[in-house]
């Protein structure tokens, strides 16, 4: 096989139809979405069927979506303006949430000299909930608690719902990063009391460069980015119609299809767990991904049965092979620093050993990872 692509996690493959209507807008919907005439009508009706269309998806107000340059944007508008605008005086977070958070609170705190708390972690990196209550009683502060659906690593999952309702019980504001999620997973935002989630398209078979921000209405959020009035006054710039109208039709393909894809893409992940196990003793699973009810059907994260000098050569040797994958977030592929998701709570023995993510979808094949397996062992065993 000369290419084979287990990244899905960093970045999916557009779909063709998404291409096409893409493709489409670009040829013949080149009006402004701002302007009054035909040409710009015709621009800003496709921005706001998009936006009724993601909305019906999840259930909540067309008013409450608001498009962003993609996760990391939708994450920094919610978390700033908490802070800025609505009198957030204290973050609890965690240590492995995406540094689209991490960084953005750490900034937050040297700005406004906010207090930031992290939720304890079990052993596989589970939120401990009775600890993140515990310091919800603690303080009076106006507090907003900032925890990811699925982690991107590990593929751990919270309870939203459950974990919505204890942060709602104490009068505090839950945002969450729902990038690995939407798109993968059911989510009725409106029974799910969350005050702000992000959304990349680029996960679900999207254009990147394009994601959304859910902000539930009469937050009194403000903007991050000033200029225009487009997104109803709450993200300024000429919105991308092509890439809007591309996150519309990923996301209503990836819903149209979730059932079939998702039962195709946890057999891959079965198979991938199975494969391992028998063909490369000692491996382990990092976090719950070997769990098929605590974690996403999407990826799996292993620590393998390598020494620290031999690993330093894996990824190197995975890539001439024409295998992709990744050692952590593809944001943090070029630091020296490892996994800050891993580091949280694996072992020091664990730590040493390289760990690889491999995320999957609808594109991938059992003939892969029986190439992949192959692979590894060889280079494991030479």
């Amino acid at each position: 096989m000369e290419n084979v692509y287990f990244d899905s996690a960093a970045t999916t493959q557009l779909r063709e139809e998404v291409v096409d209507k893409m493709a489409r807008v670009l040829k013949e919907n080149y009006g402004n979405p701002s302007s009054a005439h035909s040409f710009g009508r015709s621009s800003k009706s496709l921005v706001e069927q998009a936006r009724k269309t993601v909305a019906g998806i999840l259930n909540v107000k067309a008013s409450e979506i608001v498009f962003t340059s993609g996760g990391t944007e939708a994450d920094n508008l919610a978390l700033n303006s908490a802070v800025r605008d609505l009198g957030v005086e204290r973050i609890i977070t965690s240590k492995i949430e995406h540094h689209a958070v991490l960084y953005t609170v750490d900034q937050l705190k040297h700005c406004f000299d906010i207090e930031v708390e992290y939720v304890n972690l079990d052993s596989k990196g589970n939120i401990d909930l009775s600890d993140l209550e515990n310091r919800l009683k603690s303080s009076d502060k106006k507090t907003l608690v900032s925890l990811m659906h699925v982690n991107n690593e590990i593929g751990n999952m919270i309870d939203l719902k459950k974990t919505a309702h204890l942060v709602k019980s104490y009068n505090a504001l839950f945002h969450s990063d729902t990038v690995q999620s939407i798109g993968h997973f059911n989510l009725d935002l409106n029974d799910i009391p969350v005050d702000f989630t992000a959304v990349s398209a680029h996960k679900f078979h999207g254009p990147k460069g394009v994601g959304f921000a859910f902000i539930r209405r009469n937050s009194g959020l403000k903007p991050l980015i000033f200029g225009g009035e487009q997104e109803r006054g709450h993200r300024a710039g000429t919105e991308g119609v092509h890439n809007i109208v591309g996150l519309e039709e990923s996301l209503k393909l990836a819903y149209e299809n979730l059932e079939e894809e998702k039962e195709y893409t946890l057999s891959l992940k079965k198979y991938f767990i199975e494969s391992l196990k028998q063909k490369i003793p000692g491996v382990k699973f990092n976090g719950e991904c070997e769990d098929l009810e605590k974690s996403t059907y999407t990826l799996i994260n292993v620590c393998l049965p390598l020494s620290p000098e031999k690993a330093l050569m894996l990824l190197f040797q995975l890539d001439l092979k024409g295998i992709a994958c990744s050692k952590g977030s593809a944001c943090q592929s070029g630091s020296e620093k490892g996994s800050h998701v891993l580091n949280a709570f694996l072992s020091e023995e664990d730590i040493k050993k390289p760990s690889l993510r491999f995320s999957f979808s609808r594109y991938n094949t059992k003939e892969e990872i029986d190439y992949v397996i192959k692979t590894l062992k060889e280079f494991i065993e030479s």
